[in-house]
């Protein structure tokens, strides 16, 4: 005698040729595999739309109109502003300014940040404490930097014109010459940004494979070589990072020539404007001359300026890497 047992819910099969319908925790497990990671990035876009984008296109609807401070009807002008920009005579300078000190200090920062991380990279005592005094310089107030640099190189009992008479050569007055200007500031940017950037590096050069160096050195390839043709193309991405960063940061340096003004009561990059920026600019036309339309005007061509050169050096950057690269 056989007993059978009834399944009180029996489950129901999908007919012939057909899936069975998925349950609703199914559904709603898929749901949240698919739709979960773009909420969890989705306040990074909210915050970059609000304070980083919104600005950004606003920025471009302001330098359509002729546009001052407390103005509740702007006049419209279309892309005036931006044909006054282009025969302004100031502008061209500050441009010229502007590109002279990147060049000045962005080639040479990053040449000395590789060597730095390369020497930190060695076996040395104390690494963090020579780390640590590395970065100080980035860590340190910008505008106390900025006041001693600026009392530096001073015309008259700066430590720098000291140190030339020292050696038999004469006084420069680094805020009157246009060229000594440049460098003076460009030393600024090197001695607050070297450190930071050496340091990017040097997180690099400890993550590459061991295993690669090891074979190297296993085909007698000595530090020196290794270091150029191992090493350094093996730290591209990096070495691309560091190069859009410090472009970003070069072009649309503000402070270190805003503070080097040692005339009172002037801050628009010396008495004949030989050190003045186009950021430096940019505040002059924005808020001391209030012409919030060429001011916005002025901030979307270095905007402009900032991605075309940004692209070049990426360009650059990888085409030397992988000409430069490890041979098999």
């Amino acid at each position: 005698m056989t007993s059978t047992v009834l399944d009180p819910q029996p489950r129901q099969r999908a007919p012939r040729g057909k899936p069975a319908k998925p349950r609703f925790s199914e559904r709603l497990s898929r749901w949240d595999l698919k739709i979960s990671p773009y909420l969890y990035i989705a306040p990074f876009f909210v915050v970059f739309g609000l304070v980083g984008l919104f600005p950004l296109l606003y920025t471009g609807y302001v330098s359509l109109f002729d546009w001052e401070i407390g103005d509740d009807h702007p006049k419209f002008l279309g892309l005036q502003n931006y044909v006054d920009l282009f025969g302004d005579h100031q502008f061209w300078n500050a441009l010229l300014n502007t590109l002279s000190i990147f060049v000045l200090s962005s080639g040479p920062q990053i040449v000395i940040a590789v060597g730095l991380a390369a020497l930190l990279n060695m076996r040395l005592r104390f690494p963090t404490g020579w780390r640590v005094g590395v970065l100080l310089p980035y860590a340190a107030s910008l505008v106390a930097l900025g006041l001693i640099f600026s009392n530096l190189f001073g015309p008259r009992y700066g430590l720098v014109n000291s140190l030339l008479e020292l050696t038999g050569l004469d006084r420069v007055d680094w805020q009157a010459n246009r060229f000594a200007s440049h460098i003076a500031i460009a030393t600024m940017v090197n001695w607050r940004w070297t450190g930071y950037n050496a340091l990017i590096v040097l997180a690099a050069m400890q993550a590459l494979p061991k295993e690669v160096m090891e074979a190297a050195v296993v085909d007698g390839a000595g530090a020196f070589r290794r270091f150029f043709s191992v090493t350094l193309p093996m730290l591209r991405p990096t070495l691309i990072f560091v190069v859009i960063t410090s472009t970003i940061g070069g072009l649309q340096i503000f402070t270190e020539p805003k503070l080097f003004d040692a005339m009172p009561g002037s801050n628009n990059g010396g008495s004949t404007n030989q050190f003045q920026t186009v950021t430096l600019y940019l505040y002059q036309s924005g808020f001391e001359g209030f012409h919030l339309g060429y001011a916005s005007a002025i901030a979307w061509v270095l905007f402009l300026l900032i991605v075309v050169i940004a692209l070049i050096n990426f360009l650059l950057t990888r085409r030397l890497a992988a000409t430069s690269g490890p041979k098999r």
